[in-house]
């Protein structure tokens, strides 16, 4: 199944292009731009692109767990692939294990091919703190993943899940600081996207210190305390969509 994943996923071009490339050519083109390169005096030394790379990131994990996996998997229903696969040896369940396979491997190849040409093409540092980096990746994409699962489970058609998508995308992507850099949001918002997946600040403090010095809160939280907040929001997300998701 991860096998006929796999070869559905790079079919879909969109997917390909928005999820996994699209946020290293828009750090590539930000970087591209000589204001974003100088390193303002109150932040220590860092350019503004380096406190913005993370938020690149997070433009693929948000795409590929609220939009893309969803969308299949309504597909799936809409067609009736899901009902058919119940009278076959072939369990609806691997379908769905091999869709949560394929699209996490498709946002680990995204982030690696980001840092590695964000550091040998703009000079960004790779993450300072590799491991506590890895955590926050993936509960963070958990997280995201939980939401888009519940999308999954009450959407009947591709087009309704496409809309939820949609919604989620714009919601998660405004206070992860894509429209407005995180520095400059009020602390109001900032601390709200301290609960919202996939957790950026943690993503940025585990990448570097001083970015996700520049970027907390007065009162942010506890980096650890911020990953159990993004766990729990995977679990509880996960338990809801189980509890209404259906086959047809």
């Amino acid at each position: 199944m991860v096998k006929v994943e796999t070869k559905l996923f790079l079919r879909d071009s969109a997917t390909v292009i928005f999820g996994v490339l699209f946020p290293t050519g828009l750090l590539l083109g930000l970087g591209a731009i000589p204001a974003l390169r100088e390193s303002p005096p109150e932040t220590g030394g860092l350019r503004s692109i380096d406190i913005w790379a993370p938020t690149a990131l997070v433009f693929g994990m948000v795409m590929i767990a609220v939009q893309h996996v969803p969308a299949v998997i309504a597909t799936y229903r809409e067609r009736g692939i899901l009902r058919r696969l119940s009278t076959t040896p072939a369990h609806p369940r691997s379908v769905l294990l091999a869709q949560m396979i394929v699209a996490f491997a498709s946002v680990v190849v995204s982030a690696a091919l980001m840092i590695f040409l964000a550091w040998a093409v703009l000079d960004i540092a790779p993450p300072e703190r590799p491991l506590e980096f890895a955590v926050a990746f993936v509960v963070g994409y958990a997280a995201l993943l939980g939401l888009g699962m519940i999308s999954a489970a009450v959407a009947r058609t591709s087009s309704a899940a496409n809309q939820i998508g949609t919604f989620l995308f714009v919601a998660l992507m405004f206070f992860g600081g894509a429209f407005l850099p995180r520095v400059l949001m009020p602390d109001v918002l900032r601390e709200a996207g301290e609960f919202l997946p996939p957790g950026l600040q943690t993503l940025t403090a585990a990448w570097s210190a001083e970015a996700g010095e520049i970027t907390a809160t007065a009162g942010g939280q506890p980096f650890w305390l911020q990953i159990a907040i993004m766990a729990g929001v995977a679990v509880t997300a996960s338990a809801v969509a189980a509890k209404f998701f259906r086959w047809e």
